[in-house]
């Protein structure tokens, strides 16, 4: 699923090449202006490999170029692996497009860089306070991008599984605690009749490491760097928290609960009976339910003693900073926020919608739906990942740590050198104080 698969702005390189990188992103701005030709607007997408949420993309600029005569906005559609480097290469010749697409977690590093131009969002339909905080990004108290949706992660059981083993199936108002999960991993492996009694998704590289395991991470009381003022990764990333974190990440591993590295397809593994509890996303409900009916268990995040968290943000809108006619690409964006287009962007792509009003347009998501579990997740438990400009290289490296710590590696030696390497790249750019 394209959930699955995002890609780093900046960063999508080793860590020995990242911090130059992303460094260097603060050159994108200029004083040309691009984007534009007279009132035709260009809009890029990372979406030519998705035709469901391109259609509505479509849908969206048809309506918009009918609705008045003054601007017209052209699309460019890209495939999502190459997309950000795209955009990168545009930015450092000038070349943006007015309207582009943005993976929510990227938006501070693209506004520092100055890629983004900030946004006036108060003539929409939709109002931005009406939506989860999760879809508009924010950064030094100025709005750069929206999103129409966003998707939320959970564990996936079986409610004959869990009662065959006397394991309360845990509520979203009553999480499994750490114990609890311990023990029903232990009751589960036992039992002998799972190939992995849990599956962490680890077959994954690149963003999703962050995206699935920061938030674990956060739910033991640490985090990626402190969230106070942002300089520094210290405390947070390598304090008492953090390094059990990571122990209890590696035992996953020695303890046989979880294999080191996922098959290539953990959602079908579940499906067919292979592995017992799975950690997913809402964008694998449907085929779930379709597989296992009333059986499936849509669990919650457990609350490993800082309260359950999931990640929160995906792929947003917004306006480049070189725009030649930002009143145009304004113009388009507004219009664009009509909870039709909510609706559309949900159903298509299987995703939250970002309002609770255009939630309860689609089915399943309804106050009594299935699949408001998710919803609510969005609503409580979504931490969005660190505001700032050094998310990118951020993102990379913990990605790396977590994978050294699964394979073995000395877990309070790898976060320190994470710390290190992450403090470095705060004080070589001296990024902005704050979010």
């Amino acid at each position: 699923m394209v959930w699955r698969i995002r890609p780093l702005a900046c960063a999508s390189v080793a860590v020995v090449a990242a911090t130059a990188l992303v460094a260097g992103c603060a050159s994108g701005s200029g004083g040309n202006t691009s984007g534009a030709s007279g009132d035709t607007l260009t809009l890029w997408t990372h979406n030519a490999g998705n035709s469901a949420e391109l259609d509505v993309v479509k849908e969206i600029i048809k309506d918009f170029n009918g609705s008045q005569s003054k601007y017209k906005v052209e699309m460019q559609a890209f495939p999502q692996g190459s997309y950000n480097s795209s955009v990168v290469a545009a930015a450092s010749a000038k070349k943006l497009p007015c309207i582009l697409d943005v993976d929510g977690p990227n938006v501070p590093n693209w506004a520092w860089g100055g890629y983004l131009a900030p946004l006036d969002l108060s003539k929409g339909e939709v109002s931005v306070k009406d939506q989860l905080p999760s879809t508009v990004a924010t950064y030094q108290d100025e709005t750069y991008a929206f999103g129409f949706y966003d998707v939320a992660l959970t564990m996936y059981s079986r409610k004959s599984v869990l009662n065959k083993y006397d394991i309360r199936i845990p509520t979203f108002d009553k999480p499994w605690t750490k114990g609890e999960f311990m023990d029903a991993l232990a009751k589960i492996k036992a039992g002998g009749e799972f190939k992995n009694t849990l599956d962490l998704g680890t077959a994954d590289t690149g963003e999703w490491f962050p995206y699935a395991y920061s938030p674990i991470l956060q739910s033991f009381g640490g985090d990626l760097i402190d969230r106070s003022d942002y300089k520094t990764a210290k405390g947070a990333l390598n304090g008492e928290k953090a390094v059990e974190w990571g122990e209890w990440f590696r035992s996953m591993v020695t303890k046989g609960y979880a294999p080191l590295k996922s098959s290539k397809s953990p959602a079908d593994d579940f499906r067919n009976g292979k592995t017992a509890i799975q950690w997913d996303g809402s964008w694998s409900a449907q085929a779930n339910v379709d597989k296992f009916g009333s059986d499936l268990a849509i669990l919650p995040p457990v609350d490993f003693g800082d309260g359950p968290k999931i990640g929160g943000a995906s792929w947003q809108w917004g306006m480049s900073s070189t725009c030649a006619n930002k009143e145009g690409a304004q113009a388009y964006l507004n219009f664009s926020r009509q909870t039709k287009y909510y609706v559309d962007f949900a159903k298509a792509t299987g995703t939250i919608a970002a309002t609770d009003a255009a939630a309860q347009q689609v089915k399943g998501y309804e106050s009594e739906g299935q699949f408001n579990v998710f919803l609510r997740a969005a609503q409580e438990f979504a931490v969005v990942r660190p505001v700032t400009p050094a998310y990118p290289y951020i993102s990379t490296v913990f990605s790396k740590t977590a994978q050294d710590v699964l394979a073995g590696a000395d877990v309070k030696g790898a976060l320190d050198q994470a710390v290190s390497e992450i403090d470095s790249n705060l004080s070589t750019n001296n990024y902005p104080t704050g979010s």
